[in-house]
């Protein structure tokens, strides 16, 4: 069970979100594995980590910096933890959003202790001088602190104690090479396959004190989107209802009931994701429909349906960008139970683009 903690909005409302609020905050806390046999899932990130902070500790040394990437809600921040432990070493916690300037990188670097691990989440999002300050330190474990302005200004040479920098990105493409290609490990994490989530809920069940069923984590695990974070909240809001309409059971059909409830269909879609579709198809015959037409015909902003509804549909193969416009696939006809329309054809036998 394993999920990260990102600063990007939107979604903490969304139940299928996968940015976490205060109550996944504190809910993951506790829940987090503490260890990489503990930590289910992405088997080779796993395999290939442990190997590396296996030969940093049998050669006393600080472990090589880290970079993870991959979507929300998989679990780099449990990882950077992880890796604090193993080493044994304590973990300083930041953001990219929260280094504004070098001089607020310097003085996280300057109270480093050594073989500390940083973790610097959203690493792509941290400024240009703060960026550029990185490269010395990560490299060659020294700063140059600027001291005065113009032409009196002195670079004064820092010497920082051997640490680990884990790096975690939503958007690794974003990272400069020169920064990339200064960590000495970098995995990506994968979506979960619904067997891995069933033991990710399986898991969060036994410690949240719930009984549940086989039947019951699987309906559970099949609407998660490949997302540990997604899987726990719905399984606490399953546990809800088993508590409050049931004996507090979780089977297959408790689980439909709920989450059927809170609009999260068998696909894991929910009400924005499907009023996206709906439009695509009922409004606009399946597309090709331009973003902000479509937008409006959601009421939603252009920004939420290009960043919040379309990257899962595409991923579940119901919904296709094209140059022309989005585009409404067969499985997505299939998922509402409507039919295609007919295209219309030409005396040839060939499609009319024209209608005519």
């Amino acid at each position: 069970m394993n999920w990260d903690d990102p600063t990007d909005a939107p979604g903490p409302e969304r139940l299928v979100g996968s940015v976490a609020d205060r109550e996944d905050q504190a809910v993951e806390a506790a829940l987090r594995p503490k260890d990489l046999d503990e930590f289910i899932g992405q088997e080779k990130v796993r395999e290939q980590l442990d190997l590396v902070l296996r030969a940093a500790r049998a050669r006393g040394a600080t472990a090589d910096h880290v970079l993870l990437s991959g979507a929300p809600g998989l679990g780099k921040t449990t990882l950077s933890m992880i890796i604090a432990a193993e080493m044994a070493a304590p973990i300083r916690i930041t953001s990219g959003p929260a280094i504004q300037h070098a001089g607020d990188l310097a003085a996280i670097l300057s109270s480093l202790q050594e073989g500390e691990v940083l973790f610097l989440d959203e690493i792509h999002r941290m400024s240009r001088p703060a960026e550029e300050m990185l490269y010395m330190a990560m490299e060659d474990f020294r700063v140059d602190v600027i001291v005065g302005k113009g032409p009196g200004a002195t670079a004064i040479p820092l010497e920082l104690p051997p640490f680990t920098l884990v790096g975690a990105t939503t958007r690794a493409g974003l990272l400069p090479p020169p920064l990339r290609d200064r960590f000495g490990f970098t995995a990506h994490m994968e979506f979960y396959e619904p067997a891995e989530l069933e033991r990710v809920i399986h898991r969060s069940a036994n410690l949240l004190d719930v009984e549940i069923q086989a039947d019951g984590a699987a309906e559970i695990a099949g609407r998660s989107r490949g997302t540990p974070r997604i899987a726990n909240r719905l399984l606490r809001r399953v546990r809800d209802y088993a508590q409050v309409k049931a004996d507090g059971i979780i089977t297959r059909d408790i689980a439909a009931a709920a989450l059927a409830v809170y609009e999260v269909d068998a696909r894991g879609l929910d009400r924005l994701d499907r009023g996206v579709l709906e439009a695509l198809l009922k409004l606009f015959a399946g597309g090709p429909v331009g973003l902000s037409t479509l937008a409006v015909a959601v009421g939603e902003e252009r920004e939420t349906v290009e960043e919040v509804a379309e990257p899962f549909l595409v991923r579940e193969g119901l919904l296709a960008r094209t140059p022309r416009g989005r585009v409404a696939t067969p499985a997505a006809w299939a998922h509402l139970g409507l039919t295609p329309p007919r295209p219309a054809t030409a005396g040839n036998g060939q499609q009319d683009l024209f209608g005519t």
